[in-house]
């Protein structure tokens, strides 16, 4: 018996259809893309982009980032610092108005992709896989424009970790907030920019993600340590050679399936095709690389954006200062590895301070059934000093592999902004749990995920956050909608405290939460007593993705600011 506790805080369609890929699609090819992200465009609006047919690096800026050119200067040695505002302004409350609107559009395709010498099937955007790069400044405003171009299959964008507050029908999630996009149709989302670090956006509809439909977001703004190079974004994935689709029957049917065939780095790494007679496998993969320079402090963005993988992050010989979480800024740690589950970010400052050479990065697959070490092995990439050299380094970790599954420990994810949980409500228990779903055609049972005993099931024509807006109060029990309402006249500021709790599941989960942080209060192993001792209530960590650990329970608070929906569990195959 595991639980997960968390708290929230409140202040008193057209249709589309999920169908086997098309095999006629365009062609793409393997794609190396940098951590490094582009100067970022003009605040203005950037011309339109022309759909590749082969992946492409995001398009070039026509000028460097700039931050706010009033106030305190943000520099490499004043990251605290951004115009008016700073690492200590109270981001839940308020965010800087810099009456700029950024225009992105994004053309969401299918074709077949060869990122680590085996071409398989895959979806993108706009032909580059990971996506491309989307900025913005800290308070500014963006305008999305997502052109479904895709044959048989709908879709929707879900912008990772973002609060959307007062634009939750920009949330993305189809049944909930919005319908499908068709195929050939389009939505142009609208949100302000109210937090600030690294997210990353994603389909979310069906399994789409884990077929390529994702992207990096990036939000300027202060930081809770110094640097002078910011390298970007980085994905950390599991990659398999077959469909997610194919894979999710065979788990549905038959329980965990084989480890994946592979890991993939930014969307890249090689695969040995030398003793297979398989003729999708060609060769050509590439390990991803980026460069230091010698005694600077390079900020790296780390995204996990797989379906079933936790990543342990490491750079050979080099320590890793981690200063955020989930988009929120942390007091900073030193470690010499980061553990990172699906949905989850890390902002970790690395100084070059080693002997010049040539490292490995390494984004090891931790607690992964059955594997003795070999796909752990592959999933690497390369530090260079010397951006001219090719060698594969020879350096070895010393890093202890954790099998635990666990998140990052809460005593390390202080926030840097202090808020306490208080005027602690009766918790709301949820249960998480499978049930079996029929039976498939091997004579095998499949299984559906439940929260309460209820299988979550949407009408994708009619939204839940519809029927919110038109001030309705019955739900049909399928859309397992939980009623969370301020008590009235109760204190202007509430919280929900929610505990899930997993019964017979003896595998670790992600649980994911839209529009809002979870205030993480407690985590144990044994059966939740129903009662509140031992929550911690001064300045929990705070993020909005955080593991459900087999075995152990974590308890959650969440403050329910935002009216109308919250909604979450994280997509997972497993």
């Amino acid at each position: 018996m595991k639980f997960l506790a968390v708290s929230l805080f409140a202040l008193v369609c057209g249709s589309a259809a999920l169908a086997t890929p098309a095999n006629d699609s365009v062609s793409t090819s393997s794609l190396q893309y940098h951590p490094k992200p582009p100067n970022p465009p003009s605040p203005h609006k950037p011309s339109k982009p022309s759909r590749p047919s082969k992946p492409t690096h995001p398009p070039k800026p026509t000028h460097p980032h700039k931050p706010p050119q009033s106030g305190c200067k943000n520099g490499p040695n004043s990251r605290n610092c951004w115009g008016k505002h700073s690492i200590d302004t109270n981001y839940y409350e308020t965010a800087p108005d810099t009456g700029v609107t950024r225009e992105y559009w994004l053309s969401v395709e299918e074709g077949i992709c060869n990122n680590d010498g085996y071409k398989r099937y895959c979806q993108t955007f706009n032909g580059s896989f990971p996506g491309p790069l989307i900025w913005a400044n800290w308070g500014d405003n963006l305008v999305i424009h997502v052109t479904n171009n895709m044959k048989t299959n709908g879709t929707s964008i879900h912008w990772h970790g973002l609060h959307q507050r007062g634009s939750v029908e920009y949330d993305g999630v189809p049944g909930v907030t919005q319908c499908p996009i068709a195929p050939g149709k389009s939505l142009t989302y609208k949100f302000r920019v109210t937090q600030y670090g690294t997210t990353w956006y994603h389909s979310h509809f069906s399994l789409q993600y884990a077929e390529g439909l994702v992207g990096p977001m990036i939000f300027y703004g202060p930081t809770t340590a110094n640097y002078d190079e910011d390298l970007g974004t980085l994905f950390l994935q599991d990659w398999d050679h077959d469909t997610v689709w194919n894979g999710w029957e065979k788990v549905a049917s038959k329980g965990p399936g084989p480890l994946p065939a592979n890991g993939l780095i930014n969307g890249t790494n090689t695969f040995d095709c030398k003793n297979t007679t398989d003729s999708k496998c060609v060769g050509g993969g590439k390990k991803f690389s980026a460069n230091f320079k010698k005694g600077k402090k390079h900020l790296i963005r780390l995204i996990n954006n797989s379906a079933d993988a936790h990543f342990q992050f490491s750079i050979d010989g080099h320590e890793l200062t981690v200063v955020a979480n989930d988009l929120v800024p942390i007091k900073p740690y030193k470690t010499k590895s980061v553990k990172i589950s699906i949905g989850q970010r890390f902002d970790v400052i690395v100084e070059a301070n080693a002997k010049p050479g040539d490292y490995w990065l390494r984004s090891g697959m931790s607690c992964v059934p059955n594997d003795q070490g070999e796909l752990r092995k592959r999933v690497t990439g390369i530090i260079r000093y010397d951006s001219k050299s090719k060698a594969d380094p020879k350096t070895t970790s010393d890093v202890v592999v954790d099998e635990t599954c666990a998140d990052e420990s809460p005593e390390k994810l202080v926030p840097h902004l202090a808020l306490d949980v208080t005027h602690t409500s009766e918790p709301l228990r949820t249960d998480l749990g499978t049930r079996p779903n029929g039976t498939a055609s091997e004579g095998q049972n499949w299984f559906q995920w439940t929260l309460n005993n209820s299988s979550l099931v949407l009408d994708w024509h009619d939204p839940t956050l519809e029927r919110i807006f038109a001030k309705q109060v019955i739900f049909p029990s399928r859309y397992n909608v939980h009623r969370a309402e301020p008590v009235k006249n109760g204190p202007s500021k509430q919280w929900f405290t929610l505990v899930i709790q997993s019964n017979d599941i003896p595998l670790a989960h992600p649980i994911h939460l839209h529009g809002h942080d979870f205030w993480l209060l407690s985590q144990s192993s044994s059966k939740w007593d129903g009662t509140t001792r031992g929550f911690k209530t001064k300045n929990p960590t705070r993020r909005d993705t955080a593991m459900l650990p087999a075995g152990r329970p974590p308890r959650h608070r969440v403050p329910a600011r935002q009216p109308g929906r919250l909604d979450g569990v994280l997509p997972h195959r497993l």
